[in-house]
């Protein structure tokens, strides 16, 4: 029977120690998880150790075949070039090794609910959703594919479940800011404000969310604002990163299936879960009719 592939695991890097830590303890908690591969992880940037030594280690261990999962929430230039890159690079280094890329871990569910739990443990236990806004920051990129996957997330962290608002900002390399959010949060009306970090682990970045929050709130009167945690390595994290790993191994990179309403039961859309799929038809399509279209028994991309 042949092994399983290994699964290395690909982080940002960044220089605060305590969020590097954080990062290599969640790959060591994977590698308990399942003893029955070999796990290893490292960074593109930043931080020790470098991708290319996690690769090293696991060709020392006889590792000849890998899947590859960055662990990030949105695929930007990193996901999408300097981890390619990399994995390019020791393929050379060490001939005779293969590897499957798998995705990044996007606004999944799994996330949302995680993400929910911590603006609860940040809002004052006495606050409505309904009058509570929600400021998600994310790190902020060039590309605006990866900016736009954020503001997907606070689309989705907003619909059913009852909150007032759910705005978006950067703390880096894009706009608005976090001032500039929390700006747009106030003359929309908002007077409880949660800020949550769309961050998988303590960092700089982070850090900066929680001291610009704090600046923009000492100046205001009238308006409650919270600074929510960072995701962390709950165990929906962990569960996301092996599924990620299977769908690499299987070849099944789906499209946007995590957050689908025919899929996966979101909040106040659970009755469209296996709905069946009928054809609607516009005015300008050939063969339009005004019939009804045949049901499909289930919903897929």
């Amino acid at each position: 029977m042949t092994a399983s592939p290994a699964l290395l695991i690909a982080g940002h890097g960044t220089r605060d120690e305590a969020g590097a830590d954080a990062f290599r303890r969640f790959v060591e908690e994977l590698g308990r998880r399942h003893p029955e591969l070999p796990v290893a992880g490292g960074f593109i940037e930043l931080s020790p150790p470098p991708l290319g030594d996690a690769v090293a280690e696991l060709v020392e261990r006889g590792v000849r075949r890998f899947a590859a999962v960055p662990l990030m929430l949105v695929s930007a230039g990193h996901a999408k070039g300097d981890i390619p890159a990399a994995l390019s690079r020791e393929r050379d280094r060490h001939p005779g090794i293969s590897y499957a890329y798998g995705r990044p871990l996007g606004p999944h569910p799994a996330l949302l609910r995680v993400l929910e739990r911590r603006i609860a443990e940040a809002a004052d236990p006495s606050w409505d959703r309904a009058e509570t806004t929600v400021l998600l920051v994310g790190r902020g990129s060039t590309d605006p594919d990866a900016n736009a996957e954020v503001h997907k997330a606070a689309r989705l962290l907003w619909e059913g479940r009852g909150y007032a608002g759910v705005e978006t900002a950067f703390v880096s390399l894009a706009e608005p800011d976090v001032p500039g959010g929390l700006e747009r949060c106030a003359r929309l009306g908002a007077r409880r404000i949660v800020v949550l970090p769309y961050f998988l682990f303590t960092g700089i970045l982070p850090e900066r969310v929680r001291r610009q929050t704090g600046e923009w709130a000492a100046e205001r009167t009238g308006i409650e604002v919270r600074s929510a945690d960072v995701i962390g390595p709950e165990p929906e994290l962990l569960d996301l990163v092996w599924e990620r790993y299977e769908e690499a191994v299987a070849g099944d990179l789906r499209m946007n299936c995590d957050s689908c309403v025919y899929r996966i039961a979101l909040p106040g859309f659970e009755d469209k879960v296996g709905m069946p799929q009928r054809p609607h038809f516009h005015p300008d399509d050939d063969g339009h009719h005004h019939g009804h279209g045949h049901g499909v028994p289930s919903h897929a991309h």
